[in-house]
């Protein structure tokens, strides 16, 4: 059985999304041995405008790059939750930073509110690896693709010389979500 997982990173500009959705779309496809599209967008500002980055992950060619039916969305402001809880699949995930999302309805989705900027910011000690605390999150509720691959997408992708820091941020996530259940 053939499936297509469709994921919508949302937030605004400068925290990371686009980096963020590159980085899930090469574990998927170079490390996980899955066929992945990764597309963003953004407002004309440099920061603090609109962004947002779509991943579709599937077992089979992907024939339209766009993500219409939302499997799992990350919101990082109230506006991205706003503007995007409605394209989301019935039974989709929608994981939410419970400091800047905090009007949150439930609408045939399952809702994950969860510290993830106060996780950057505490855990790790900076608030801008949040989108690799955010992935380490997805990771571990989604499943979607191996904790190995990410790992080794993250090593990759991130600045030189950071890796150890966007490691660190990764692994917070992951063990952020582990203690959901």
């Amino acid at each position: 059985m053939s499936f297509r997982y469709e994921v919508r990173l949302s937030g605004e500009g400068g925290q990371g999304l686009v980096l963020a959705g590159k980085i899930l779309a090469e574990a998927a496809a170079i490390y996980d041995d899955l066929n992945a599209t990764q597309s963003q967008s953004y407002g004309p500002e440099a920061r603090g405008g609109a962004s947002r980055s779509e991943v579709i992950i599937s077992d089979e060619d992907i024939d339209y790059p766009k993500a219409v039916n939302i499997d799992l969305l990350l919101a990082l402001t109230q506006e991205s939750f706003n503007k995007y809880k409605d394209d989301m699949k019935p039974g989709g995930i929608i994981i939410v930073d419970d400091y800047a999302v905090r009007d949150v309805t439930e609408n045939g989705y399952k809702v994950y509110k969860m510290p993830i900027i106060q996780l950057a910011r505490e855990k790790v000690g900076r608030i801008l690896v949040a989108n690799i605390v955010a992935l380490g999150i997805i990771a571990g509720i989604s499943k979607i693709v191996s904790e190995e691959a990410l790992k080794n997408a993250i090593e990759a992708r991130v600045p030189k010389g950071t890796e150890e820091l966007n490691l660190k941020a990764f692994q917070v996530g992951l063990e952020a979500s582990r203690n959901l259940n």
